[in-house]
């Protein structure tokens, strides 16, 4: 590769942004061309397996805090 497609390349803010942004349905094109032409799919794919995982574990939480409130 060359220097200015290393520095297309996503850093790992937007990286963290694109799986934020396509988790909520809201990714601009621009982006999301910039993520297939540049990105690693592998970043992308390690980067939503995290996503998803600290998003269960937060909601399991909320409901452990919401259920031990409750007296239940």
């Amino acid at each position: 590769m060359n220097d200015k497609q290393d520095s297309n390349a996503p850093g790992l803010r937007q990286m963290i942004g694109s799986v934020l942004a396509a988790a909520f349905g809201v990714q601009s094109g621009k982006n999301r061309e910039r993520d297939f032409k540049h990105g690693k799919a592998i970043h992308f794919i390690i980067a939503g397996i995290a996503f998803v995982i600290l998003f269960i574990l937060v909601i399991v939480g909320v409901v452990k805090l919401v259920l031990r409130n409750a007296g239940m």
